[in-house]
């Protein structure tokens, strides 16, 4: 944590004298606290939390490289830390800040004392966030670990007549019951037809035989997370359904076989896409690829149609094409993977191959 609040005071923006970090996701990569209010100060010299009662025990105990204050009246102990040290310009997460947030500090600071809105400060924070240490690799690892745990426990729970409502709280209660702090997002579980929704909301809908059941999911310790996605078939399949995932399972076996550092984002879209319109499907591949995740379930980069992001080592990002036939049917397939020197390292250990669930134990 230190390392990381060190980098980012020594790379204020030229004419910056000091950030204000007010979002819980960017509090929480630099101090490594899970609250829901607070400000990080950043400055050239020194950094400081404020922070209130009831985090301020828990923040005494654990936040390192900066300075931990019991905020108490927001605008008076923020004004001594400016004059402390004589700060005139202060930047802002543009991202994350409302219009409203920005006014509260424009109305409580003084006059002589000027806030940014340029994105600078912001995007300094967001290229930070795009390179995962090691022990932001371990910990998304560990999520992935109650993911892959997930899947295999999930697919001996569904059975014909099981809704995907209830197929998707019993996937969360498990990964609660085996260490997740709570969802990585919302679970996506979506059946038969539904399954063509990209992302759509589990229903009362039975599970049925026949069906493709969409499965997207993940887990979170100590706020990092976790996200993969597994399409997996009731009783039989179709040519149809087979020749779709086919395909699917085909352009993502591309794309992980392209990636490595140095390359734009959108030229590995464009693999997976390429495979997936020649297919004869044009159209119904209307998300991106991949994006990168952290704290945050959507970080940046993305492997997206529009996206000259160039990759590096130390990037986390998700590979999930898919093809969605409108009232139809739909399939995805998602891995997470960890960019290293030379290529990737697959961070999602469940098989791919189409599982088609039969009857089984849990099955009467």
């Amino acid at each position: 944590m230190q390392k990381k609040l060190e980098y980012l005071m020594e790379h204020l923006p030229a004419g910056v004298d000091a950030g204000i970090i007010t979002s819980d996701v960017n509090r929480l990569y630099y101090t490594s606290l899970q609250s829901s209010d607070g400000l990080l100060f950043v400055t050239r010299q020194k950094s400081y939390l404020l922070i209130d009662f009831r985090y301020i025990e828990a923040a005494r105990r654990k936040v390192r490289g900066c300075e931990v204050i019991l905020l108490e009246q927001t605008g008076k102990q923020l004004s001594e830390l400016i004059k402390r040290h004589k700060v005139k310009n202060i930047a802002i997460e543009t991202d994350y800040m409302t219009l409203s947030a920005l006014q509260k500090y424009l109305d409580m600071l003084d006059a002589d004392v000027d806030i940014t809105v340029d994105a600078g400060f912001n995007d300094t924070i967001i290229r930070q966030r795009m390179i995962k240490d090691e022990r932001e690799l371990a910990l998304i690892e560990q999520a992935q670990r109650l993911t892959d745990d997930g899947y295999d426990y999930i697919c001996d729970f569904i059975r014909p007549g099981r809704t995907e409502r209830e197929i998707a709280l019993e996937l969360e209660f498990y990964m609660r019951r085996k260490g997740s702090e709570g969802v990585s997002f919302e679970f996506i579980v979506c059946s038969g037809s539904n399954s063509s929704l990209p992302h759509g909301v589990p229903g009362e809908k039975p599970v049925r035989d026949g069906d493709f059941i969409v499965m997207d999911f993940g887990g979170v310790v100590d706020g990092y997370r976790s996200d993969m996605t597994r399409t997996v078939a009731l009783g039989c399949v179709s040519d149809e359904q087979q020749s779709v995932y086919d395909t699917v399972l085909r352009a993502q076996l591309a794309a992980l076989e392209i990636i490595a550092p140095g390359k734009e984002c959108r030229a590995i879209d464009k693999v997976a896409r390429d495979i997936i319109d020649k297919a004869g499907y044009r159209g119904c591949f209307g998300h991106s690829l991949g994006h990168s995740v952290g704290i945050e379930i959507h970080e940046s980069p993305s492997f997206g149609p529009r996206c000259a992001t160039i990759t590096q080592a130390g990037m986390i990002m998700t590979v999930e094409p898919g093809i969605y036939l409108e009232g139809k049917f739909g399939v995805r397939i998602e891995d997470m993977v960890y960019l290293t020197k030379d290529g990737v390292r697959n961070l999602t250990h469940s098989p791919k191959n189409l599982r088609v669930l039969k009857k089984n134990s849990f099955w009467t």
